[in-house]
C-alpha cells in the first residue's frame, strides 16, 4: 500500500514515529513523499500515486493495452493544460485541452497495478492523429493488433472521440482504411 507523507503522519502520529517505522522496517520510503508498507512496489504504482491527475497515453498506453510488445523507455502521461509541468525524467508529459482530456479515461488492471489510462478506442484516435511522428514498423505492429481487436471495439465511441477534433472525418476515413 502506497502512502503520501501526510497519510503517514495521520496514520503514525508524527514525524518521529514515521522515522521510527522506517528504521524498524515496517515502512519503506520509495521516493520523496511516497512511502510503502511493502518492500517492493512497481514503478507504475509509484508514478500513478505521485501524479494522480495524469492519464497514461501514447507508447505507454499501447504497451499496457497489449497492442505492442515494445516496452516504452518513459512513462507517457497526459495532463490538462492548466496542470503544472512534471519534472520527473522518467515521464514524458503532454498537455491537452479540458474537453478532450476527459474523453476515454478508464482504469486497467495490469500486474496487480491499477493504471489510469485511455481506452483502446481513444488510443486508436491518438494513433491516427500522431501517425506521422511514429516509426512505420511500430505503427504497423499496432495497426495489426487493432485489426485483431476490431470485433471487440465499440466504433460508436471511436466516432464520438473523432468528432471532438477538427479533422474528425479524416480520422474516421483513415480508421476505415487501416483497421476495418
Amino acid at each position: 500500500m502506497l502512502l503520501s507523507y501526510q497519510e503517514c503522519i495521520d496514520r503514525y502520529g508524527n514525524d518521529y514515529k514515521l522515522k521510527k517505522e522506517l528504521a524498524n522496517g515496517t515502512l519503506f520510503m520509495k521516493e520523496k513523499g511516497i512511502y510503502s508498507t511493502k518492500r517492493s512496489v512497481s514503478e507504475i504504482d509509484i508514478i500513478m500515486r505521485k501524479y494522480p491527475k495524469a492519464i497514461c497515453t501514447g507508447n505507454s498506453a499501447f504497451y499496457y493495452h497489449s497492442l505492442t510488445d515494445v516496452i516504452p523507455g518513459h512513462y507517457y502521461l497526459a495532463t490538462r493544460r492548466t496542470d503544472t509541468r512534471i519534472k520527473d525524467p522518467r515521464v514524458r508529459q503532454s498537455f491537452m485541452k479540458e474537453d478532450i482530456f476527459k474523453a476515454g479515461i478508464t482504469e486497467l488492471q495490469y500486474n496487480n497495478s491499477i493504471i489510469r489510462i485511455y481506452s483502446p478506442e481513444r488510443m486508436l484516435i491518438e494513433l491516427m492523429r500522431f501517425r506521422a511522428r511514429i516509426p512505420m514498423d511500430y505503427y504497423k505492429e499496432i495497426i495489426q493488433n487493432y485489426r485483431k481487436l476490431s470485433f471487440e471495439m465499440d466504433f460508436g465511441l471511436v466516432e464520438d472521440y473523432a468528432g471532438m477534433f477538427r479533422n474528425g472525418a479524416k480520422l474516421m476515413d483513415m480508421i476505415q482504411m487501416e483497421v476495418l
